[in-house]
């Protein structure tokens, strides 16, 4: 653990964050950053004679946490959705990142023996970053020509989608292909999004996901929109924005139902391994004493665990005090806080231990966290309705106390999501718990320093969609479905309206998919998981569609590469120009909020404040053609360049 590693670390924190923060809000998914973070760290620390893979281990573990931690966007952001914010306070958002996050390292800890050490859950992400690791670490020791092969594939990909990106800025070609036409005796729609960064995730979820994805959408835009439509009467005007509003209104909460019982099905499925795995940890830790184990195999002393415990937890009461001061729920703070501060705590143990679970199951970019945001924050507002019983001059206060509390819980259960992951890759590379213990902790702070002023940035230049206060002179706004739904679903339950009927259809429909996807693994057939399906009916088809298309294109490629000598080189090259895919578009966005915002403040001057890049008025006639052109190509290019790199190595 030495300082340039620490600096290295919280560096590609400020890109991996920022990245995965604009990507989230757009998506509502994350990426994985251990993979990415290990190559940038191979790569500049082998200017150094002095550097050593566990260096390189602390490096990405820095970068790794941080990265995961700006999943907070899944809850955060509703507190702007619902007209309660209209920014993000620094210091409040860094406090919920930061004290939160740190509670997510600590409550892993009791974790790591039986869920790491003794466990043979096969920690997919964990493993593949140790590889390439030690891969990096052979290569530099033989002075291999192919050292900085993963680099360049992670720039590479980072090109080919900022250069996308910036085509479509410069709005010579359209961001999106959208319309509605009519289905039957209703409407449907469709839509496709121009995005590099969806066709990487594409590829890093896998054919399977992106099926059941497809699959979603066969049920929302091909059965219910249709049978929706037909029976809301059409009085005319735009009809795009009729089918977007019967999506938005109805088809979302059968989505939102579906997810919800997908999420139960799966922590239903993992109770009984978590609960085992807590049981086991203390029996673990005293036998590895009693045996005299090995000296390295430590973890953060009992009394630092107990002091960055406590001291999270009092500065999580004085945000919650903070928060409810000056709201009409003042009179009721101190009940609220000692409702909230023993829910956050246990719920938040909880979350850690099944979201750990999870990751070391199926990996932290496949682990439904979302699905666990889903149900911590109907149980938290469900746990504050009873304990206040709201008036209607309280509801909406307590609907954005609901969100702030689950905020602080799914910075927990993002952060543990990833932890084991890291402490996995600590374990085969010879790494000490402890130190990478204090990694995860900096760049938790790392992290949360990032993450509110790209959330300021973005909601300055876009905005989030379904907010009351959004920016003028300026495109559609960011989507966040995540925090639109998680937001919707804590006003339903706080203000007695939330549409149960479609969500109830939804958990039906989730039933369904339960069932066949246990009845197709048992058949050894591709499985359908049903949190993908549920994805697949609540997001828009524009977001969905390039996920499908890069899952598809993947899963050829990789069948490519099963027949090759050494297939995991061109795999693990793939998930690196997928990596750099979705850091070169995020990264763009990043920045060109940043060009908008300048625009509309004045500092540059442009025709156009909310295109600063355009060089052609918005009714370009040829912008869908060259962007169906330049898309095709640019994906043309980047596999081609993995094809060609792969032949010349074997």
């Amino acid at each position: 653990m030495t300082v340039r590693g620490i600096l290295l670390g919280i560096a590609i924190t400020v890109v991996f964050t920022a990245a995965n923060v604009y990507i989230g809000l757009k998506v509502a998914l994350t990426f994985a950053t251990s993979i990415p973070a290990a190559v940038i760290s191979m790569a500049v620390l082998a200017a150094f004679k002095n550097s050593s893979i566990l260096e390189n281990n602390i490096v990405q573990t820095v970068a790794s946490a941080a990265g995961t931690l700006s999943a907070i966007i899944f809850v955060l952001p509703g507190l702007v959705i619902i007209g309660w914010w209209t920014g993000f306070p620094f210091w409040t958002s860094f406090g919920i990142c930061a004290a939160g996050g740190v509670l997510g390292v600590l409550f892993t800890i009791p974790l790591r023996r039986a869920m790491v050490t003794t466990s043979d859950l096969p920690y997919p992400e964990g493993v593949a970053a140790a590889e390439v690791l030690q891969v990096g670490a052979k290569a530099r020791e033989e002075k291999s020509a192919d050292s900085n092969e993963g680099l360049l594939a992670v720039v590479w990909g980072a090109v080919g989608a900022a250069a996308m990106s910036l085509i479509t800025a410069s709005r010579l070609a359209v961001g999106e292909a959208a319309g509605a036409f009519k289905a039957g005796p209703g409407y449907s729609s469709y839509g496709m999004q121009f995005s590099l960064a969806l066709i990487g995730a594409g590829y890093l979820v896998g054919l399977s996901v992106g099926v059941a994805m497809l699959f979603g959408i066969f049920i929302a835009f091909g059965a219910a929109l249709p049978m929706l439509t037909s029976q809301t009467p059409f009085a005319g005007g735009d009809i795009s924005a009729f089918v977007e509003g019967i999506r938005s209104r109805e088809v979302r909460f059968i989505g939102a139902g579906a997810i919800a019982v997908a999420a139960i099905w799966t922590l239903t499925k993992l109770a009984g391994p978590v609960v085992s795995g807590v049981i086991s940890t203390m029996g673990a830790h005293k036998a590895s004493k009693t045996a005299g184990g090995d000296t390295r195999d430590v973890d953060l002393s009992p009394v630092w665990i107990v002091v960055l415990t406590v001291a999270s937890l009092t500065l999580i009461g004085f945000l919650l005090q903070t928060f409810l001061a000056g709201t009409p729920l003042a009179a009721s703070t101190a009940k609220l806080i000692w409702t909230a501060l023993p829910f956050i705590f246990i719920v938040g143990f909880a979350v850690a231990a099944i979201t750990g679970y999870m990751a070391g199951l199926i990996g932290a970019s496949n682990s439904p966290l979302s699905g666990v945001g889903i149900l911590a924050v109907l149980l938290c507002a469900v746990l504050f309705v009873a304990v206040v019983a709201p008036g209607p001059g309280e509801r909406k206060a307590l609907v954005a106390f609901a969100l702030f509390a689950t905020a602080i819980v799914f910075s927990i259960g993002t952060i543990a999501n990833n932890n084991l992951q890291d402490l996995k890759t600590g374990q085969l590379v010879g790494a000490t718990p402890r130190a990478q213990q204090w990694a995860l902790i900096i760049g938790v702070i790392a992290g949360a320093l990032v993450i509110p002023p790209v959330l300021n940035l973005l909601n300055q230049a876009s905005g989030f969609a379904g907010a009351p206060h959004l920016p003028t002179q300026v495109g559609a706004p960011l989507g966040a479905p995540q925090a639109n739904l998680i937001a919707a679903l804590a006003q339903g339950v706080i203000e007695q309206n939330i549409p149960w009927m479609r969500i109830i259809q939804g958990g039906a429909i989730g039933v369904g998919l339960v069932i066949l996807d246990e009845v197709m693994g048992k058949l050894k057939w591709i499985r359908l998981p049903p949190l993908a399906v549920g994805m697949g009916i609540y997001l828009p088809m524009a977001v969905t569609l390039p996920v499908v298309i890069g899952a598809v294109i993947g899963h050829f490629y990789d069948m490519w590469a099963n027949r090759r000598k050494d297939p995991e080189h061109p795999k693990r090259l793939a998930v690196l120009v997928a990596s750099g895919m979705i850091v070169g578009e995020s990264l763009f966005g990043v920045l060109y909020a940043g060009l908008i915002v300048a625009a509309q403040v004045g500092y540059i001057k442009v025709a156009d404040a909310g295109a600063p890049l355009a060089l052609v008025g918005a009714n370009f006639a040829p912008a869908t053609a060259v962007a169906w052109g330049v898309f095709g190509a640019i994906i043309a290019l980047l596999y081609g360049w993995e094809l060609r790199r792969v032949k010349r190595s074997s």
